[in-house]
């Protein structure tokens, strides 16, 4: 049994409270906020002893009473946090992005390093039923060799707000860093041995308040696989993933949020139909089963997580994505 202290109250605290009461292998103890009306309102909601509410996020770090911290606060402060755990020996696991470039994720690496610390991205659909059977279904060759994947995720916002986490460039704003890690982590699954990723084409735009609202990336996936993706703040986009094979093409109609029913379609010349998988649990309540059995050495395949490795690995694309934007920007 993981027990686990939530740092920072927010509308992913939440999901993440009401998720945790659907998997036998985690209880939630503790929790921190910066705000007393947050701090007392979620205290009420999940019944959440007094003595187990901390103003003071260190607090909550240092306590006894938990094995591992659910990060939910702002991007600009993760690092920080992270390092705390992992100098108090807590189990981590982080909303995304893990920081706001690639120096700060070095900084956390080399911290989990030196200190051994178990840490994790919080990038739940790698949890999901959805992506084992999909990893199962192409290596049984059913559309071949892949040459090609394509992936977006973005979302419409009426109303930039300058001050808002999404829009805030010292807060960690921009659609790369917000969502970007959704399409990268995703061709990360395509990397065979000591394959990465390379970078080698972007465009995109900038919203009145300096940050990226949208832009689009073509990657190279090792040597044979060429992938693109779309992020947006400026849209609506299809948010799907489409594989392309020399037989056949699978399309993922929900992959960053897919419900307990969800399905994947395969397409080839000969046939077409629907792949339904069928998970007990919602995203949310997968992804901390999965990586409290992590925690508890009850697993030990991290295909199904982000690992500190991958997140850095996925930081170096984020960096290189958004660098190349202001460039061809100026």
């Amino acid at each position: 049994m993981i027990r686990w202290g939530i740092i920072g109250l927010g509308n992913m605290a939440n999901t993440f409270a009401k998720a945790i009461n659907e998997v036998p292998n985690s209880k939630l103890i503790n929790i921190a906020s910066q705000s007393k009306h947050k701090l007392d309102s979620f205290a009420k909601n999940f019944k959440i002893e007094s003595i187990n509410k901390f103003d003071n996020y260190i607090d909550l770090i240092k306590s006894k009473e938990i094995d591992a911290v659910y990060i939910s606060t702002l991007n600009n402060t993760h690092v920080d946090l992270i390092l705390e755990c992992a100098r108090n020996n807590k189990k981590i696991l982080c909303e995304k992005p893990i920081g706001l470039n690639l120096e700060q994720a070095n900084l956390a690496l080399e911290v989990i390093n030196k200190h051994n610390a178990a840490f994790y991205e919080a990038i739940a659909y790698r949890s999901h039923p959805l992506i084992k059977n999909l990893l199962e279904l192409i290596d049984s060759d059913a559309i071949g060799e892949i040459y090609k994947i394509e992936s977006c995720f973005g979302f419409k916002i009426k109303r930039i707000k300058k001050d808002s986490r999404l829009f805030n460039k010292d807060l960690g704003g921009g659609a790369i860093l917000d969502v970007g890690c959704y399409p990268i982590s995703f061709f990360n699954l395509f990397c065979k041995n000591d394959e990465q990723l390379n970078l080698t084409k972007t465009n995109g735009t900038f919203s009145s308040t300096g940050v990226d609202d949208e832009s689009e990336a073509e990657i190279l996936i090792g040597k044979n696989i060429q992938a693109n993706c779309k992020v947006s703040f400026r849209k609506n986009l299809d948010n799907s993933c489409i594989i392309y094979g020399k037989r056949g093409t699978i399309k993922i109609p929900t992959p960053w949020l897919p419900p307990q029913k969800s399905y994947f379609e395969v397409i080839n010349k000969s046939s077409y139909y629907k792949k339904f998988i069928t998970c007990e649990k919602s995203v949310y309540a997968s992804q901390i089963e999965t990586i409290a059995n992590l925690f508890i050495k009850n697993s030990t395949s991290e295909t199904n997580s982000v690992s500190i490795n991958e997140s850095i690995e996925i930081m170096k694309i984020l960096d290189k994505w958004r660098a190349s934007l202001i460039k061809n920007n100026v």
